[in-house]
């Protein structure tokens, strides 16, 4: 069996050359493999998802800590191996196996760690329903390909893109360089030829005014910085007129409980819950009550918002669990691409409506039992585990002699309970937080190792396995 190395490089060139189709087809393949993490479903063709926990040594010689990080799914297995320390940037690979054992891929990690993060938060941005103004906080691959993969997926929608550093750096410039490179032609097959990008600093005299505007005028917000503080006031987007539009807030750059990026009234007005018969008195964006995660587990343990903020698993949803919803009607979407993204409603008021005393994870509240109940497998930590009991809805059932009357009934309850969620994910205030899955960089280079062999970039060793 042969083996496919890439280089960084390479895999570089492979993923800045990608058609709409291709990325959205990685989108695609990354969201069903989420799914069935989150869900826990297994089938004989697929197999089953196993992400144990990542271990780590330390050189006492250096002081540089090497992670590994294993993860095993129906495509086969994977390894990554990452070195940090404080002298040079995070550097390491992804070894990738056949379901048999053999190897058969060998990739550097950097950019492929740097695209899959950003790829994963862009299965919440192809449902929203506007993308007009990025702000995004960081210049490192993280922020590149947060901007990159949304310019590749709703270039044509996106006119402005506002940068937000710590300073003018050699990576702000090298960013800012990476993305006015981009050929004439590819900006144009991708929509965004008339965007314009901006970069703002603290030592500019007007920060706070314009960071303030930037933010409340942003329809998607990118944090991508290892900060260990917050990195805006949450006043900003929780007072009464940062509250009027719906936002997509997506932090990757904290991953230790040390570090943090959004501020923790931010992620407690999000999830804040709602007396029976409460009701809004000004026009404010929807509110899902809880925030999305890529693993709860990760989450729980090592995001420092998470953390501080108190937040318990019935408040966190993973995003593998909302990724395959199929309910987000042609028609919905239309009328909602017209509508203000304002609502007067609230999602949370159904959410909190539900009996979630005894459900293991948020979802659970959302659906009830048929739909979100999970099959965790028996390799999965105990919180994943989810609750069997039953949900009942508040819902007034009326007496009906006929048994299709009340499956009628029953079927305008869910498509109520779907259409709240449509308006969440599409127009409401979503916040999503990742502190990174090894179950990305195996499905995505897995990826990468196709679309290498389909276009001939790479090294090949022949029979490097016997077979």
């Amino acid at each position: 069996m042969s083996l496919t190395v890439l280089s960084d490089d390479q895999i570089r060139g492979l993923l800045e050359s990608l058609s709409f189709e291709e990325a959205e087809g990685f989108v695609q393949v990354l969201k069903s493999a989420l799914h069935e993490y989150s869900t826990g479903t297994q089938s004989i063709d697929d197999g089953v998802v196993h992400q144990p926990e990542r271990t780590s040594v330390r050189s006492g010689a250096t002081g540089a800590t090497t992670l590994f990080m294993p993860s095993f799914s129906g495509l086969g297995h994977a390894v990554k191996v990452v070195t940090v320390s404080s002298d040079i940037r995070p550097t390491g690979s992804v070894t990738l196996y056949s379901p048999q054992g053999p190897p058969i891929g060998f990739l550097h990690a950097q950019t492929l760690t740097a695209f899959r993060t950003a790829l994963a938060s862009s299965c919440l941005l192809i449902r929203r329903a506007s993308v007009r103004t990025l702000t995004v906080f960081g210049s490192g691959l993280q922020a590149y390909w947060h901007i990159r993969l949304a310019l590749m997926l709703r270039g044509n929608t996106i006119r402005q893109v506002y940068i937000i550093n710590r300073r003018f750096s050699d990576s702000a410039r090298d960013m800012l360089k990476k993305i006015y490179g981009v050929p004439k032609d590819t900006k144009q097959r991708e929509g965004w030829e008339q965007a314009q990008f901006s970069l703002l600093t603290p030592g500019y005299n007007e920060y706070d005014r314009l960071q303030k505007e930037h933010l409340r005028e942003a329809d998607v917000i990118f944090c991508c910085t290892p900060s260990t503080e917050d990195l805006f006031d949450a006043s900003i987007l929780t007072n009464h007129e940062g509250r009027r539009k719906g936002r997509l807030i997506v932090a990757v750059g904290s991953y230790t409980k040390q570090m943090r990026e959004l501020p923790r009234d931010l992620l407690l007005r999000a999830t804040r819950s709602h007396p029976p018969g409460h009701m809004h008195y000004h026009k404010h964006a929807t509110e899902g009550g809880v925030i999305i995660v890529d693993t709860l587990d990760g989450a729980l343990k090592e995001a420092g918002e998470i953390i501080e903020a108190g937040l318990e698993p019935k408040q966190l949803v993973e995003l593998g669990e909302l990724a395959m919803i199929h309910r987000l009607a042609r028609e919905e979407e239309e009328s909602l691409a017209s509508r203000s993204s304002t609502e007067t409603s609230s999602i949370s008021e159904s959410f909190d409506k539900l009996d979630i005393a005894s459900v293991g994870t948020a979802m659970s509240s959302v659906f009830g039992s048929e739909s979100g109940s999970s099959k965790r497998s028996s390799s999965r930590s105990p919180s994943r585990h989810g609750s069997g009991a039953g949900l009942s809805l508040p819902f007034h059932h009326r007496r009906s002699s006929s048994q299709g009357d009340e499956h009628r009934h029953k079927q305008q309850q869910q498509n109520s309970r779907d259409d709240h969620l449509a308006r969440w994910l599409t127009s409401g205030n979503v916040i999503y937080k990742s502190v990174g899955l090894g179950l990305m960089d195996l499905v995505v280079g897995f990826e990468i190792v196709r679309l290498a062999q389909e276009r001939g970039v790479g090294s090949t060793i022949e029979g490097f396995s016997s077979s």
